[in-house]
């Protein structure tokens, strides 16, 4: 497996399994099976609803002696809606709880989005907060302080442009250690990941292979079909590879973490051995080529009609 240092010092394994939209009740075996592969680094989320799944599988692991805790990279990220300073911590012993472990390896703003306490999606205006009323720089001192107790060995940020890290940056004791966002040939991003690269920032690439079985209300009716684009199926073809180990690869490749996401025990021993194909430059540039700023996660579903979101403003682009 390769790494990347944060600047904590610790070593983040650059391929890890992602838990989006891996329901409860398979989690649980995936997560075992993942293990089993040789997977140490898992990407979770509160707002997932399978923590206290993942749980059971991680603290069967480690009680049978088949991981040593220092062995896992355990990643998850905070809500929406407990972004004010009192409510951080809470939210992490709820996750640390539900994992059944004693700190996180990475703790996550999910979003820079707050919503009132006990929302989960906002469906009207009235249930969000701006970053007027919550600042980011808020929550940012509370995720310090979680860090400082020991709860949380790495703290960073999802979904941040340039200039909320910056913001961020300007006033931090404790300098954010990743940015996870979305990431692949459509979407290369490569200002921000400069940006971040500047910065010691790592870049975690989430939706690596285009997010295909997300909720049908988040898809565009002709959204293009990544694994399908003939550049990714030439390349796999003549690798002798599927399109997703080609993708995972390119994302391995420029220097960013990946976590795809799979319960199937052949994609995801598959997915593990994407991240030691090495890809030429040639290779490299022709999937560079297909950047077309295109987001399969555009964030539209925190606009609405009097709220404080906007799409554009939520990426500042």
């Amino acid at each position: 497996m390769k790494y990347l240092n944060l600047h904590s010092g610790d070593s983040m394994p650059m391929l890890g399994l992602g838990t989006w939209k891996s329901e409860p009740g398979v989690v649980t075996e995936a997560v075992s099976e993942a293990l089993e592969l040789g997977y140490r680094h898992f990407d979770c989320a509160a707002i997932y609803g399978n923590e206290s799944e993942i749980g059971v599988a991680l603290n069967a692991a480690l009680k049978s002696g088949q991981v040593n805790r220092n062995e896992l990279f355990i990643t998850s990220k905070l809500w929406n809606n407990s972004h004010r300073e009192s409510q951080v911590q809470p939210a992490l012993e709820k996750t640390l709880q539900d994992l059944q472990l004693d700190y996180l390896d990475l703790y996550l703003i999910h979003w820079p989005v707050a919503v009132k306490e006990g929302v989960g999606i906002a469906s009207t205006a009235d249930e969000f907060l701006s970053l007027e009323e919550v600042p980011l720089t808020e929550t940012w001192q509370a995720m310090q302080c979680c860090a400082d107790q020991g709860l949380v060995r790495n703290i960073g940020v999802s979904n941040f442009s340039a200039s909320k890290l910056a913001l961020l940056m300007d006033q931090c004791r404790i300098k954010p250690a990743v940015n996870q966002i979305e990431g692949h040939p459509l979407l290369r991003q490569q200002d921000l990941k400069d940006y971040c690269d500047a910065n010691g920032i790592v870049i975690t690439a989430y939706s690596p292979l285009g997010s295909g079985d997300r909720d049908a209300r988040m898809k565009a009716e002709d959204e293009p079909r990544l694994m399908e684009i003939e550049a990714v199926q030439a390349i796999a073809r003549q690798r002798d590879v599927s399109p997703a180990q080609v993708l995972i690869a390119w994302a391995v490749n420029r220097g960013t973490v990946v976590i795809p996401k799979s319960v199937n025990p052949q994609r995801m021993a598959q997915n593990l051995a994407a991240a030691e194909l090495q890809l030429s430059a040639a290779e490299m540039q022709q999937l560079d080529q297909l950047d077309r700023h295109y987001r399969y996660v555009t964030g539209k579903f925190f606009e609405l009609p009097g709220g404080p979101y906007t799409a554009a403003g939520l990426w500042d682009e």
